[in-house]
């Protein structure tokens, strides 16, 4: 089993953002994090997914992904971006990143389970605070925000 913590944040929404993660296999354990100049908390807490799913190099094993986004748990877990992509994500934001977790999804087997945030879970406060701390650091460009039609 891996485990994974994902959370997004911006200071502002819109406003410079990041997202901060944990993952843990057995005794191994990976923080990744990194800021944009402009982007939002739902694209911050999606790309937090998508970049651990990124990571992973194996389908051996079962994945966990923990995150305090109920955008992101919901949308997979009650089917909704099932719906959205039949539509061709017709008025929705974020397609470009959706559009990039639909096949990471689907290659491994990826249970999303929402964690309440701020709440004392020591992982997900990690996340939290890679998630803003970064935005302290050297931004990019949320390109994808920034070529948004929505």
């Amino acid at each position: 089993m891996i485990e994974i913590y994902t959370d997004g944040s911006s200071r502002g929404n819109p406003g410079p953002g990041g997202y901060g993660i944990v993952m843990i296999y057995k005794d191994k354990r990976k923080e990744l994090f990194q800021g944009y100049k402009l982007t939002t908390n739902n694209r911050m807490e999606l790309l937090a997914v998508i970049r651990a799913l990124e990571e992973v190099k194996t389908n051996k094993h079962k994945i966990k992904i923990y995150s305090d986004s109920k955008y992101v748990v919901e949308s997979v877990e009650k089917g909704w971006i099932w719906n959205w992509q039949k539509k061709n994500f017709k008025n929705k934001q974020n397609v470009d990143l959706w559009k990039m977790f639909i096949p990471l999804y689907k290659k491994y087997d990826v249970k999303l389970i929402w964690v309440k945030g701020h709440d004392g879970n020591t992982e997900n406060e990690r996340c939290d605070f890679l998630a803003n701390s970064c935005q302290e650091d050297v931004l990019i460009d949320d390109l994808g925000y920034k070529n948004q039609t929505i």
